[in-house]
């Protein structure tokens, strides 16, 4: 047993938040506390002091919960949980496992032995679990109150069912076990973590006077008035149940109300002295415990590690007393965990904190009883001061070093703590060899500094640290005589200084005193002083022989080389360990055989200790450095690698040894005789040291995160364990954790540390010895669970990891981004389950080599290799002797890489060659440019069209032509590939401006052509605007007009634009051209624009927007006038004609002032006046001139009836100007035109319209007007009247009196439906094709949809209701007016003209006949023109009114071939004819007379006789032709 072996340990570290991970044993006599994976026992019993009583080892994780059963008669028994899931039962006595069992599914954060049922612990989890299990009869139980984190649970002293969880969010949960319901009360207040719940230890709830305030006010729960319970009852069942929470109060509640009864806040206390950095934030843990027997008071902690002690009784500010009166007594971090006993007479307290002190308390005077010191890291080094005797430094992995004096009389404990900037691991310690409490300490991170440990206030001291660190970690530190360039001593020097040695291989030596210079690297001293030239060994272990004589170096290939000071002379190499050496120690100088003081006793990786006697060399003269092979002494027994040597100082020739197979060893090395074997640690040891004072006491560090203070004399066993018993410690180290992946923990506070202990349990090869992960945290930092990484010890350098990834490592090259980023991915912090697929992640592929031949040799057997060494050794031999002899390899051609340039160019053309075998071309290319041959390279490329980028970036090395020649072939091979714009850029790339824009010109990158010969080229340079106007062809032809005309404004040439955007005609291409052409200055391309935009707009009958596109020019001013003309014309005829069809586009009207009572004219021109601003004569002649110098040509049916009613609007202005400057000629002549206008258009009903509203009174008043003299106005005038008249006389035979058409329809009077009959003779006039083709089109040629020639006969229902005889007379008055018509000479033009006509289309006829013959014959050749003619010949057939008229009239008449010469006489005679006409006549137009003649005969019985007379005669005479023979054959005959 540990506690009967007198072992006095430094035990490792208590565990950090947890709410109940230590407590006291009922008895008194132990006290225990989780730390890692394993419980710490202490004996308190003996009063003063504790000691070290033992361990219970089997869990394999983290403890998280730990407690001793209170029940009477069991007070060694205890129960553990762990993050492993399990709950193990214990004899605490006996240090032995009683039971155990896993039923949590989830980590345990909570744990409690019932207080009153003996069997029951109760166990919760961090998702809510809570599971009761009984041990005497292994029953279980499980419930889930709310599904919410568990952060502490306690079970009640006075109820044996009542267990009360706190939860991770403040809830306070009271259970009763014994019910399906087990939720009794849910206590609501607290916003934050549960730290810790106390029962009252006092039954009932007896009200404290203090008590009542918060009574009266209603909490949260509801108001509980004071007399609802009678106070027997509340003293019968109720308990009050304390509170500890991250929310910085401490509340207490009722159990029977429900409620909270009062609330404690935590007061803000001066800190004393805490060892703390100000930087870091400190945590708060809040735990609470309520002493036994005391109702009214409470201990809690507080936010710097202070303890409290609360008078629940005093009202007003709650009162509270600090604990540990005196400095130094309290913690300096928060603490986690309070529990008491009661011993004798006294009441003892112990606290466990984050400061890792473990501190007893007695709570009758507050003061601190003891303190107990604790590790929260590996023990990497123990050093005893050769000054201060007793004084023991210990280095830790916590990053902080420890000074204990071991002598101290009243504290076995007296430790001091040193934490001021170390902030890693410490790996090495070393004590001046005079100056009291000067204490050099080496890091984990490479960093050397020095500690004044001595004066008082060294508490708060920082060290001073060495400008120059390591790159790796320090394994050794030593003080010795000063050597060069320090001994050198001009100035004054130090008498010792410091050695360090680390991990890289070096030893530095700093100079104590300037410890902000540099460091000197001594391997500098050792070259010069050897003249030696091959690499040195790295370095792993250094230690000066006591007298400062003789320096021993232990390097990593397991050589020990002495040196002489002060100038490092070498002389001798002990070559025994051939494994890395870790440890080296000379025999002390103080014993009665001085001889021994050369003894030096050296471990390894090796497990053998080997022991050297170097009297003989150093009292030899030899000059040249010997070898020592044979050791002195060996000591064999231990099975894994030394890790510390200590020689006794109170015996001659006795060490002891640390090793990793988990014990120490003391032996006698005269003898070779192994005395005795330390078993006591739970891990592997890494340091040891025997005591200054004590000859049979030997102190030991471990990773085990412990010290131990042993005696030889009491230890069972006196050599290592071997065979069986290796193998069981083996085991037991196999039980210790594995390291885990972190998990990253969201809430700092929330998950306790994870104390990992590495895999690397029998160490790796190459590492003096690994750091193994420890846990904790640094003091000062603060973090939770700054896990430390795994890191080796004295890691190898010179060994290369392995051969093949040295190789590789070039490949980044060929790689896109570097290799070694693939490398060093950083760890995955992912929950452990997920680990597999966070390593796949890891695996990259690994990069192709670029010497896979080479690399491939390198890795045959061992044998083939050692072949290789010797022919390359036999190689360069030869070549030595023989300088121009190349070396022969013969098929060991990957020597090459070792011998001279032409072997190596060998080696590179064999692996060149391999790679374009298998297909990588470029990885040969990349050879040939190591090779520096990069010429050839680029031709092979260009011609086999495998350049690359790559290629081209490195082709400048060379030379400029190579360049520039490679970018032209890249350009030619990217053209290949279609990479135009790439190509373009690489040409621009050898400054070849016009080729580039030449190549994305020919193949349609206009785009990007442009802007590069906009960027590179001067602006007037040809090529810019050609290439603006190639590119606007092609946008033109493709119809992208706009953008066309960008390129053409782009080439400068405005017109161009102008006229592809009017391309399109639409409105608003129309308007953007015109404004366009205005902006460039063609002025009269854009008014030809804008009338053309505005023609358009008229179509869709937008007068608005017409007139806004005209009057941006002056010269379209005559324009506006004719469609303000227009646009009131129209507004006229739709007024009289309404229409019933809805029009697709209302028309666009402007809202004009219009004087409906005067004459049209008048109406307009008031209108130009008040809008257009047609205010002088003057204006209104340009006017007139502009539109007279325009022709219009004459219009016929197929005339668009808008484009009519446009050009009558022009005629009409013509007109109206006349008439506003009184020129009445030319205003009979302009009337004319637009009356014969509608007429030759076949719109016979607009040619009314336009007579009633121009000349609503006949042409009288106009003929008055006239000059009688002007002949041709006179002329014009009867024209007009001719018209005027025609319409009128249709106007009469249309609408006949009532009588006459009963008569009519009687059948008496056989008259032709005058429908049929206007129809017939308007196809002659007209020379339409087909009558029924007339009404038809006019009906859809007025626009305003005007009176339909087919609703004749609407008359009949239009009853007139005047005498018939006042009508006749009326009738035959007007018939009179209309005898104008009957004008014989016009008659006999007429007829002439239609002989003339007749003639020419017979002729017509025949030429076409002939065409159609000739067509015929070319019908063989080809097919489709001829079908393709005659369907054109056939329509114009049916097109020509004569082939109609022939085929209406002729039946009867067999019609006779007429010659072609009978022709052309015919028609000379009918021209002759025609010449002797008088020219007057045949100026002006005229309505056809014998169509009047007919209509005249028609009317019948209403027509004066006179006029029918006139008319038969004309018929008679005149009417030569066919169809007027047919239709007036029935008035003839």
């Amino acid at each position: 047993m540990a506690a009967a072996a007198g072992v006095r340990v430094l035990p490792a570290s208590p565990n950090w938040y947890s709410s109940r991970c230590s407590d006291a044993s009922s008895d008194g006599r132990l006290f225990g506390f989780a730390a890692r994976h394993r419980v710490c026992l202490l004996d308190v019993g003996g009063g003063a002091a504790p000691a070290f009583y033992g361990e219970l080892i089997g869990h394999t994780d983290r403890i998280s919960g730990f407690a001793f059963c209170h029940c009477p008669g069991q007070s060694s028994l205890c129960a553990s949980s762990s993050d492993d899931g399990s709950v193990k039962i214990w004899d605490a006595e006996a240090l032995a496992p009683v039971a155990g069992y896993s039923l949590h599914q989830n980590a345990i954060s909570a744990l409690h032995w019932s207080p009153l049922v003996k069997d029951l612990i109760v166990s919760g989890d961090e998702k809510g679990i809570i599971v009761c299990y009984w041990h005497n009869r292994s029953d279980s139980q499980q419930f889930f109150p709310e599904p919410r984190t568990i952060f502490c649970l306690t079970c009640s002293p006075h109820h044996e069912n009542l267990v009360a969880i706190g939860y991770k969010d403040g809830m306070v949960v009271i259970i009763d076990i014994s019910r399906k319901r087990e939720v009794l009360h849910r206590l609501r207040g607290h916003d934050d973590e549960i730290h810790c719940l106390a029962w009252c230890p006092v039954p009932g709830e007896e009200r404290l006077p203090a008590w009542q305030d918060e009574l009266q006010v209603p909490s949260e729960e509801g108001k509980v008035p004071n007399g609802e319970l009678t106070q027997s009852t509340a003293m019968k069942k109720g308990c009050y149940l304390a509170s500890g929470s991250k929310d910085q109060t401490i509340r207490i509640w009722s159990c029977t109300r429900g409620r909270s009864v009062m609330t404690l806040k935590l007061p803000p206390t001066k800190r004393r002295g805490g060892a703390v950095d100000p930087a870091v934030k400190e945590r708060i843990w809040l735990t609470v415990h309520w002493p036994s027997g005391r109702s009214t008071e409470i201990v809690s902690s507080c936010f710097g590690g202070e303890l409290l002690l609360w008078d629940l009784s005093q009202s007003g500010k709650r009162k509270w007393t600090l604990l540990g009166s005196s400095e130094g007594q309290n913690h300096s971090r928060i603490v986690f965990n309070l529990s008491s006993v009661k011993l004798q007479d006294k009441e003892l307290l112990f606290s466990i904190s984050m400061d890792r002190d473990v501190k007893c308390w007695d709570l009758s005077t507050l003061d601190c009883s003891w303190t107990m010191p604790s590790l929260g890291g590996f023990v990497y080094s123990l050093a005893f001061s050769p000054v201060d005797t007793g004084c023991l430094a210990i280095g830790v992995g916590d990053s902080m070093i420890r000074v204990w004096n071991t002598l101290s009389m009243n504290n076995t404990y007296d430790v001091k703590t040193f934490w001021q900037s170390i902030k890693s691991k410490v790996t090495a310690l070393s004590w001046h060899p005079t100056k009291e409490g000067c204490l050099a300490f080496g890091t984990d991170d490479g960093k050397v500094g020095i500690f004044d440990t001595f004066s008082s206030s060294a508490k708060n001291k920082p060290p001073q640290i060495s400008s120059t660190y390591h790159k790796k970690t320090v394994y050794t530190l030593a003080w010795g005589p000063p050597t060069p360039p320090l001994s050198s001593g001009e100035a004054e020097q130090p008498s010792v200084t410091l050695y360090s040695c680390a991990g890289e291989g070096i030893v530095f030596q700093h100079n104590p005193w300037k410890l902000n210079g540099e460091a000197n690297d001594i391997n500098k001293v050792i070259r010069d002083t050897n003249s030696i030239k091959h690499k040195l060994p790295a370095r792993t272990e250094i230690s000066w022989k006591p007298d400062g004589k003789l320096l021993a170096l232990g390097n990593e290939d397991g050589s020990i080389e002495i040196f002489q000071a002060p100038n490092l002379k070498l002389l001798c190499t002990i070559q025994q360990h051939h494994k890395l050496i870790n440890a080296i120690r000379w025999h002390h100088e103080h014993g009665s055989q001085p001889e021994l003081s050369y003894l030096i006793a050296s471990g390894s990786i090796n497990a053998t200790i080997y022991v050297h006697n170097l009297k003989s060399i150093v009292e030899s003269s030899s000059e040249s450095p010997l070898t020592i092979t044979e050791p002195f002494r060996t000591l064999a027994g231990h099975t894994a690698k030394i890790t510390s040597l200590s020689w006794s100082p109170h015996h001659e020739g006795r060490l002891v040894s640390a090793c990793y197979d988990g014990t120490a060893q003391v032996w006698d090395v005269m003898k070779e005789e192994p005395l005795c074997n330390y078993r006591g640690h739970q891990g592997r040891l890494l340091s040891v040291q025997w005591s200054p004072v004590d000859s049979d006491s030997v102190y030991t560090g471990a990773d085990d995160f412990s010290v131990h203070k042993w005696h030889i004399s009491k230890q069972e066993h006196t050599r290592p364990p071997q065979g069986k018993k290796s193998i069981e410690l083996e085991k037991k180290r196999s039980m210790q954790p594995k390291v885990k992946t972190k998990k990253k923990k969201k809430p700092i506070e929330k998950s306790p540390a994870k104390q990992d202990l590495s895999d690397a349990m029998n160490g790796d090869e190459s590492g003096k010895e690994m750091l193994l992960e420890e846990d904790g945290v640094s003091d000062h930092e603060g973090e939770k669970a700054a896990q430390e990484a795994e890191l080796p010890d004295k890691v190898s350098t010179t060994v290369s990891k392995d051969t093949f990834s040295s190789t590789y490592d070039y490949s980044s090259l060929s790689l896109p981004k570097p290799f070694v980023t693939q490398k060093a991915t950083p760890v995955k912090k992912d929950p452990p389950k997920e680990k597999p697929t966070s390593d796949a992640s890891l695996k990259k592929r690994k990069p192709r080599s670029i010497l896979p031949f080479s690399t491939f040799m390198d890795h045959r057997s061992k044998d083939e290799l050692h072949q290789d060494c010797l022919r390359l050794a036999a190689c360069l031999k030869t070549k030595d002797n023989n300088e121009d002899v190349s070396p022969d390899f013969k098929d060991r051609i990957h020597l090459g890489l070792f011998t001279d340039r032409a072997s190596l160019h060998k080696m590179i053309d064999v692996e060149g060659k391999q790679h374009l075998e298998n297909g990588h071309p470029e990885l040969f290319q990349q050879l040939m440019l190591w090779k520096g041959d990069m010429k050839g390279v680029l031709q092979a490329a260009a011609e086999r069209g495998e350049l690359t980028d790559q290629l081209v970036a490195i082709s400048p090395m060379v030379g400029y032509q190579a360049w520039v020649w490679t970018v032209e072939a890249f350009a030619k091979q990217l053209c290949f590939q279609e990479q135009y714009v790439k190509a373009a850029s690489h040409l621009l790339s050898i400054h070849k401006v016009y080729e580039a824009v030449e190549l994305l010109k020919a193949n349609h990158f206009y785009r990007e052509a442009i802007v590069i010969a906009k960027a590179r080229l001067r602006p007037e340079d040809p090529v810019l605007r050609d290439l603006y106007t190639s590119w606007a062809a092609l946008l033109e032809k493709d119809g992208h007009y706009s953008m066309a005309a960008k390129c053409y404004l782009g080439a400068s040439s405005p017109y161009d634009a102008v006229k592809v955007l009017a391309k399109k005609g639409d409105v608003t291409s129309l308007k953007t051209a015109a404004q366009l052409a205005l902006i460039s200055g063609e002025e009269e391309l854009s008014a030809t624009l804008s009338f053309r935009c505005a023609q358009d707009l008229l179509l869709s009958r937008n007068w608005v927007g017409a007139q806004e596109v005209l009057q941006q020019h002056k010269t379209l001013f005559g324009q506006r006038l004719v469609f303000c003309l227009n646009e009131l014309l129209c507004k006229c005829l739709s007024e009289r004609n309404p229409s019933d069809r809805k029009s697709p586009v209302p028309p666009c009207y402007h809202s004009w002032e219009l004087n409906r009572d005067t004459s049209f004219f008048d109406m307009v021109i008031e209108v130009w006046q008040n809008v257009l601003g047609m205010d002088s004569a003057e204006q209104a002649t340009c006017a007139r001139e502009q539109l007279c110098s325009i022709e219009h040509p004459p219009s016929t049916s197929n005339t668009h009836p808008k484009q009519v009613l446009f050009h009558i609007s022009h005629d009409l202005t013509l007109a109206a100007l006349s008439y506003h400057t009184a020129t009445w000629d030319e205003a009979v002549k302009s009337i004319l035109g637009a009356v014969s206008r509608s007429y030759d258009a076949g719109n016979f009903t607009l040619m009314q319209e336009i007579c009633s509203i121009i000349l609503p009174e006949g042409c009288e008043n106009l003929r008055h007007k006239l000059d009688s003299t002007n002949s041709q106005s006179m002329d014009a005038c009867r024209s007009l009247e001719g018209f005027v008249a025609y319409g009128l006389l249709y106007d009469l035979w249309w609408n006949p009196p009532k009588h006459s058409l009963v008569l009519q329809n009687a059948g008496l009077d056989p008259v032709l439906c005058p429908s049929e009959q206007t129809a017939l003779e308007k196809s002659y006039v007209s020379g339409q094709s087909s009558s029924e083709e007339t009404p038809d089109q006019t009906a859809v040629e007025m626009d305003e949809n005007l009176c339909n020639t087919t609703e004749v006969h609407r008359c009949e229902t239009e009853s007139d209701s005047r005498t018939s005889s006042v009508d006749l007379v009326d009738r035959q008055s007007k018939l009179r007016g209309c005898k104008v018509l009957l004008s014989e000479e016009i008659a006999a033009l007429q007829n002439t003209q239609r002989d003339i006509a007749e003639v020419q289309q017979i002729l017509a006829d025949m030429i076409r006949q002939h065409q159609q013959q000739r067509n015929n014959l070319q019908e063989n050749t080809n097919g489709s023109t001829q079908e393709s003619n005659l369907q054109q010949s056939s329509e114009t057939e049916s097109d020509k009114p004569c082939s109609d008229s022939n085929q209406m009239n002729g039946k009867d008449e067999v019609k006779e071939p007429i010659t072609l010469p009978e022709l052309t006489k015919q028609l000379l005679k009918a021209k002759q004819k025609l010449a002797e006409f008088p020219d007057n006549l045949k100026v002006f137009p005229f309505p056809d007379v014998l169509e009047c003649c007919l209509v005249f005969l028609h009317i019948g019985s209403q027509c004066p006789p006179e006029l029918r007379e006139q008319a038969l005669d004309l018929l008679r005479k005149d009417g030569s032709a066919n169809m007027y023979k047919k239709a007036g054959k029935r008035f003839l005959t």
